[in-house]
């Protein structure tokens, strides 16, 4: 993959009642990435754009589904989506993560 910027790779981080719920149990952070990232570049671009240091980086890659819809029974496809689960040290947190 060509060199990419941090805000290029990093989609935008994913707030769901599970991602949450890792935040607070296993200092975890789930992030929608760019199809093309590795781990390296996903390490990287955290620990630029957050200031700090990530343990490891687990992928999760899903295919989109073929939807139909409407009147006429028109059929699509939704786009594929690549996550990433950035496990950080037990010394550092993210504060946007953070939901009261």
């Amino acid at each position: 993959m060509a060199k990419k910027l941090k805000y290029e790779i990093l989609i935008k981080p994913l707030l769901t009642e599970k991602s949450l719920k890792l935040v607070e149990e296993r200092n975890q952070y789930v992030f929608d990435v760019d199809l093309r990232a590795g781990k390296l570049e996903i390490k990287k671009a955290v620990e630029e754009k957050f200031k700090v240091k990530v343990e490891k980086v687990r992928i999760v890659r899903k295919t989109g589904k073929t939807v139909t819809w409407g009147r006429n029974r028109l059929s699509g496809r939704r786009k594929d989506v690549k996550k990433a689960i950035v496990t950080l040290a037990s010394s550092d947190n993210i504060a946007d993560f953070k939901v009261e």
